[in-house]
């Protein structure tokens, strides 16, 4: 799942270092948006803005983790 999630990043935000550390400091509303409907569409789970946390945004494993816990 994490290497889905990276190349999703990587083709819908070609800016954005899909591999940084903090990949929370990397986006900007927008881009956090677009991330939740790509994951939305592409996991069928639904997502709402108390999920927008730098936690859960801090990482792609960390995406992957909610995803996985939406999916639960």
């Amino acid at each position: 799942m994490e290497e889905e999630i990276k190349k999703m990043i990587e083709d819908g935000l070609p800016l954005v270092d899909a591999e940084s550390e903090f990949l929370f400091g990397e986006l900007d509303s927008l881009g956090i948006a677009e991330i939740m409907m790509m994951l939305g569409d592409k996991y069928g789970v639904q997502l709402d803005y108390s999920d927008v946390t730098p936690k859960n945004f801090k990482s792609i494993k960390t995406l992957a983790t909610m995803v996985r816990t939406k999916l639960s």
